[in-house]
């Protein structure tokens, strides 16, 4: 069997079978993803983490489409009707749908009417009107019995014993299914208005799209607004069309074959294909949604760090205070503060805000304040530049908040700051996801990060399975210091669990800092495999030796001694990145006996130990004044960070207190298939003001000079 997946994983992914193989070899074993895709390169022919992933998933998904197949034909065999052409079909079906519609005749039923009237009887009486017998209804008085007293319910039940047989064939079915995939449509009406307060579903309030086109973020509209009582949604086919081709199949017919071909048709088959086609397309949007969450994520997780910054985390909010957190360059915090810097306050509450908010840049040489984007956000981000007037060479920068409020109840913040209030929790959040987005986004549920589109609607299982899998995969690309990671960040680094993660922080907290990656092995529970698994990514800044702040492994430590030997090297200065970079790769692995691969991973950690591979990404651009709806003009050209990528655009932060929306028609001169092809969540872009609508504060943007759209 496992042959068979890996032919067919290779036709899907385009990928050798050789690679396959490996990759579920080394899986087997016990190996994460992200130590295969960087440390076994060789085995696997350098394939990514998202490709180690697909095989993965597809292995698992034609393993159980095996098992459900071999259940299926167990069952058929048992009851002695499995066909040498039925076999060949089941074995040949390429979806679990197909292999249950297959298996529909013989699957034990409820008690249907159907079932009744043949206990009662009545399957000759079914024969006698397929065969068009004249005097249908002399002939069914002598089938009249209990439960079927005259000869009109004697017929009725023979029908529905045709209707429930005819429901079962599978050519018929599949006919019906291609049919609405290829012609039948998707409508909606509305059906509670006063229900959408915010006229968010009023385009589907009368809205038809064929099946074939419609678009997955439509389908994940119409399934909400359903879900709420705001829409009725439904299907549009051509019903005589299908009760022809079904007629076809009768010679001669009567009143009766006509009855069951609208019922086999109109209460059955179509009602079941609806289902289908309908769970289909809600399967697919699903997935597109999560493949885009994720990109979105990613791209976050990724956003260039501002590093050796003392930050200032101011939470808005208007009756309460807006509560205010120093944080010095490594993320300690230094102070947490309340202010009242907005109305409802009185204005001698804001003039002294004004004076502790200044007082708090002098004392602790503030740099940045990062100001987070939820309530009061608009009024408290004027209130700043007000104040930073006096302050030249501080700016401000509005921070995405969402899920500092998750984080900052949740158990691991009152495990960090037992102390604070839930609001001063979400202050620090704030500052420190300035400072290092990936430490402080990981202590919190990815589904709440707020880059993503209708992620409450798809399968929370695989949403969840994705976006953890995106989080794996960028904290050991990045790589984790040892010595400063919070158990929450330890614990994505492969190998390590949630339990190994706090002992390592413990072992910290009791021993000091870990001085070399060989100490890690003291760790309690951290065994052997833990080890070989996280030794690569965790860095060990200023440890004796280099190689132990580098993606560098252990295994590899004598391979780079024999390199540096050779090529006289005993220190990283510039003559050593001279040598290291005109190496033949090819002569030295053989030399040093070592993988191709390998050898240039630990060249480019050589040339720049303990880089951050964040460092090649966008910074966010920094703001010393406030922009108002009311400066804005058509045509201004301006530059804004992208916060989150939709299927049919993407917003953009200009610093308003809500971010205008790029729309996929006016990102390119030429056309766009999707947002995500031209623009990534942390992206800098230079946007024009296309169009403003002040009442609802909405601000469309440009990614084209509107001169050069016209």
């Amino acid at each position: 069997m496992e042959n068979e997946n890996v032919t067919k994983i290779a036709q899907d992914l385009n990928i050798k079978e050789s690679q396959i193989a490996k990759v579920l070899d080394l899986t087997s074993q016990g190996n994460t993803i992200p130590f295969i895709a960087r440390y076994r390169k060789e085995m696997t022919g350098n394939l990514d983490e998202v490709q180690i992933k697909a095989i993965i998933d597809l292995d698992k998904s034609m393993t159980a489409l095996a098992d459900r197949k071999a259940t299926v034909l167990a069952k058929i065999e048992e009851q002695g009707k499995l066909t040498a052409e039925l076999k060949k079909a089941i074995e040949n079906a390429e979806k679990l749908a197909d292999v249950e519609e297959l298996y529909l005749p013989y699957k034990e039923k409820r008690r249907t009417k159907a079932t009744i009237a043949r206990e009662a009887g009545l399957f000759p009486l079914a024969r006698l009107i397929l065969q068009n017998k004249p005097s249908l209804e002399v002939e069914a008085a002598n089938f009249i019995t209990e439960g079927f007293e005259t000869a009109d319910k004697a017929l009725a039940g023979a029908c529905e014993i045709l209707i429930e047989a005819f429901s079962e064939d599978n050519k018929l079915r599949s006919w019906v299914y291609n049919e609405i995939w290829s012609y039948s449509s998707i409508i909606s009406t509305v059906k509670d208005e006063a229900a959408d307060d915010n006229k968010t579903f009023q385009i589907y309030y009368d809205f038809s799209e064929k099946v074939s086109k419609i678009q997955g973020y439509r389908i994940l509209a119409l399934n909400r607004g359903e879900k709420l009582g705001i829409l009725k949604v439904g299907f549009e086919h051509n019903i005589d069309k299908m009760v022809r081709f079904m007629g076809a199949r009768f010679k001669n017919k009567n009143a009766y074959i006509d009855d069951v071909i609208a019922g086999t048709i109109k209460k059955k088959i179509v009602p079941a294909m609806e289902r289908r086609v309908h769970s289909e397309l809600t399967e697919s949007a699903e997935d597109g949604a999560i493949e885009l969450f994720s990109e979105n994520l990613r791209n976050l997780l990724l956003v260039s760090p501002l590093k050796g910054k003392m930050v200032l985390g101011f939470d808005p909010a208007f009756r309460t205070g807006a509560k205010l957190a120093v944080v010095d360059q490594t993320g300690k915090l230094m102070t947490t503060q309340v202010i009242y810097p907005v109305p409802p306050a009185s204005q001698a509450k804001i003039e002294q805000s004004k004076k502790d908010l200044a007082e708090l840049i002098r004392t602790y040489g503030v740099e940045i304040i990062a100001i987070g984007n939820g309530t009061a956000s608009r009024e408290s981000e004027a209130f700043v530049a007000q104040v930073l007037k006096d302050f030249p060479d501080v700016s401000y920068v509005i921070v995405n908040e969402s899920g500092a409020s998750v984080y900052s109840a949740s158990e691991l913040a009152r495990h960090e700051f037992p102390d604070l209030t839930v609001e001063k929790r979400s202050a620090i959040s704030i500052a420190r996801r300035l400072q290092d987005p990936l430490a402080e986004l990981v202590k919190i549920d990815p589904k709440s990060i707020g880059v993503g589109q209708y992620q409450h609607d798809v399968s929370q299982k695989k949403l969840a399975e994705n976006l953890d899998f995106v989080v794996d995969t960028v904290v050991n690309q990045v790589g984790v210091n040892i010595n400063t990671a919070s158990p929450a960040l330890l614990a994505h680094v492969s190998g390590l669990n949630k339990t190994i993660s706090e002992n390592i922080v413990k072992y910290r907290d009791e021993n000091g800092r870990i001085a070399s990656r060989e100490e890690i092995k003291k760790v309690p529970r951290l065994g052997a495999k833990a080890f070989e698994q996280a030794a690569g990514f965790l860095r060990i800044p200023g440890a004796e030796n280099i190689l132990d702040n580098t993606g560098v492994h252990p295994e590899s430590y004598k391979a780079v001694e024999r390199l540096l030997k050779e090529l006289n090297i005993t220190d990283l200065d510039d003559s050593a990145k001279t040598k290291l970079q005109s190496v033949s790769i090819e002569t030295m692995a053989e030399t040093i006996n070592i993988g191709q691969e390998t050898l240039k991973d630990i060249i480019a950690d050589l040339l720049k130990p303990g880089r951050d591979l964040r460092d090649d990404f966008e910074a966010p651009v920094l703001r010393q004044d406030v922009l108002d709806i009311s400066d804005l003009e058509i045509g201004q050209k301006l530059e804004g960070t992208v916060r989150n990528v939709v299927d049919f655009g993407a917003f953009v932060d200009i610093g308003l207190h809500d971010d205008g929306l790029i729309h996929i028609s006016q990102m390119s001169k030429s056309f766009v298939k999707h947002p995500s092809q031209v623009v990534s969540v942390g992206d800098v872009v230079t946007v024009w003001v296309s169009k403003i609508d002040k009442e609802r504060g909405k601000i469309n943007l440009s990614l084209v000079d509107l001169r050069e759209l016209n």
